[in-house]
């Protein structure tokens, strides 16, 4: 089952799809150079005007973002997500495997190799336990002061922390590609600030770094936002599924969370078909599945405290329902602070 409607295996193929099978490993990718490619022709030169534009003005800030934020950013962040699980070019093009990290994730607010690091050297080594540096078993999930506390952290200590991670963990290797990337991005913003014009740069780094490293925490929160304290180990116990989201039609199936922690690897095309054969493991370990609301709106709801919200979203397969208000009292439970296994 896919649901990204612009791929169909076997479909008559453009020029590019042709050029650029010859150079990725799975023909499911595709999509993935169709995005690279509209984001290189237009967020490129838009980023570039903004600095060569004589006289600056707000608006055409205001503009930018829009295209950003509007047509962009989700999409790629989670094709970062998925190229850094799965190396979308062949080995002999693995040069081109830099290209969305390098070129095209600084201008969405990501500095190159920090992702990477932390999502697939730190978080899925940890998945959210004790040296999980965006843990979240400490927390009481629907308390916003608890999430600020979070996301500043986050948003101010991470490189220190995760460096410090890698170190204590030898991989030094992961470490200088991580410190190079962070130090040359904030070089290169801070450098153009400085020498061409502090509004540009301001506008297509600064700003959405903040912007974006807040919507990753508050993904991150809501994903692991309702742990069973039984055994916060297991994904299915400790991670949530979204399905039949606008969400996932945009961005690559990513509101399967828990199929995702099961296996990291499985491409994103397989999720919903792999959610549907194991709807049986959903339901013996009451897993949290929602539907027709993303991961931002779970956060939203937590921060608001409206788990009757929630309820009304969660999905009970069991064969004799609960009530609305049986499975927001289950859904408050899992937001409590829970210890870390011995």
């Amino acid at each position: 089952m896919i649901t990204d409607p612009r791929f169909t295996p076997g479909q008559k193929r453009s020029k590019l799809d042709r050029f650029a099978l010859r150079m990725i490993r799975d023909e499911r990718d595709l999509p993935f150079i169709r995005l690279s490619v509209a984001m290189t022709l237009v967020l490129i030169p838009a980023a570039v005007t903004l600095f060569a534009w004589g006289e600056f003005s707000w608006w055409w800030s205001a503009a930018y973002w829009a295209v950003l934020f509007g047509l962009f950013n989700d999409r790629l962040i989670l094709m970062l997500h998925n190229t850094s699980h799965r190396r979308l070019f062949k080995r002999e093009y693995n040069l081109w495997n830099l290209y969305i990290p390098w070129v095209l994730g600084p201008l969405c607010g990501e500095t190159p190799e920090t992702y990477f690091a932390h999502h697939v050297g730190m978080h899925h080594a940890e998945e959210n336990l004790r040296e999980d540096l965006s843990s979240t078993m400490p927390y009481q999930r629907d308390r916003l002061t608890h999430w600020l506390f979070y996301f500043f952290r986050f948003l101010f200590a991470i490189v220190i922390e995760l460096s410090m991670y890698m170190g204590r963990k030898g991989r030094q290797k992961l470490r200088r590609r991580m410190l190079i990337g962070e130090i040359g991005w904030w070089v290169v913003a801070l450098g153009l600030g400085a020498l061409v014009s502090w509004q540009a740069a301001a506008t297509v780094y600064l700003i959405p770094v903040f912007i974006v490293r807040f919507m990753m925490m508050a993904g991150n929160w809501a994903q692991h936002a309702f742990i069973d304290p039984s055994d916060p180990t297991d994904p299915y116990k400790s991670s949530i599924t979204c399905i039949n989201t606008r969400y996932n039609r945009r961005c690559f199936n990513d509101g399967y969370h828990i199929g995702h922690h099961e296996a990291m690897t499985r491409h994103w095309t397989d999720m919903p078909a792999d959610f549907e054969r194991k709807k049986h493991r959903y339901v013996e370990r009451d897993a949290v599945i929602f539907e027709g609301i993303d991961y931002f709106q779970v956060w939203l709801y937590l921060m608001l405290g409206r788990y009757d919200w929630l309820a009304n979203r969660f999905v009970d397969l069991r064969e004799i329902p609960r009530s609305k208000q049986e499975i927001a009292d289950m859904l408050r439970a899992r937001t409590a602070p829970v210890p870390y296994p011995s």
